[in-house]
């Protein structure tokens, strides 16, 4: 709860404020508080300090998703495969690597499997929320993969509408997805017993939204 509260308190401060520079710099302040052990008398400061002194998570995991949020902020495109990955990898992987050490597992392996279903869910995240990005002004989709489909992004952007080409590009996410669900399953076996059947229903029940 403590995690997810500054996960929410920080995509919003960066994505509905004013001046997504500014609340960057007072979350990355924040952030140099809670790993002094000095919090703020602030809730979500409090609590997130406790998790992650409690937990061991380090400071490149909130700083990791930090920088996701700040790139949802400046709209720009996703270019290629490497793009997609790497804002996956901040803003979901860096979550399941804090959830996996929450759960008290620190070994490599678990955690490089937990970035994997966390990257395989933002990519069906990003399936999903197509159209309602898109009414937004965003596009998640890599730049190349819609050329590839003859679909040029900024023209898209200004009309979208779906299209078979578009369905293309979807399912070429959702693919990519599939290959990372498979990845992480060996993960799960290594949560401790009583969180693996939370962990295995995310994991099918997100894939089935794909």
């Amino acid at each position: 709860a403590a995690f997810y509260a500054f996960c929410r308190v920080a995509d919003d401060a960066i994505d509905l404020g004013d001046d997504p520079h500014a609340a960057l710099a007072r979350l990355h302040a924040m952030l140099d508080r809670v790993y002094a052990n000095a919090p703020a008398d602030d809730a979500v400061e409090r609590s997130l300090c406790r998790c992650v002194h409690t937990h061991g998570i380090v400071r490149a995991v909130p700083e990791a998703l930090l920088d996701g949020f700040a790139r949802d902020s400046t709209g720009a495109a996703i270019e290629d495969l490497d793009a997609l990955l790497a804002y996956a990898v901040r803003v979901a992987a860096s979550v399941g690597i804090a959830m996996t050490a929450m759960m008290g597992v620190h070994d490599a392996d678990t955690l490089a499997r937990a970035c994997d279903l966390g990257v395989a869910m933002q990519l069906t995240n990003i399936a999903r929320d197509v159209g309602e990005d898109a009414r937004n002004g965003r596009a998640y989709l890599p730049r190349t993969w819609l050329a590839e489909a003859g679909i040029d992004r900024d023209a898209w952007l200004r009309g979208p509408a779906h299209s078979p080409a578009l369905a293309s590009v979807v399912e070429r996410v959702l693919a990519l997805a599939d290959r990372y669900y498979a990845a992480a399953e060996p993960g799960i076996d290594a949560l401790p017993a009583d969180c693996r059947p939370a962990m295995r229903a995310a994991s099918r029940i997100y894939a089935d939204i794909g």
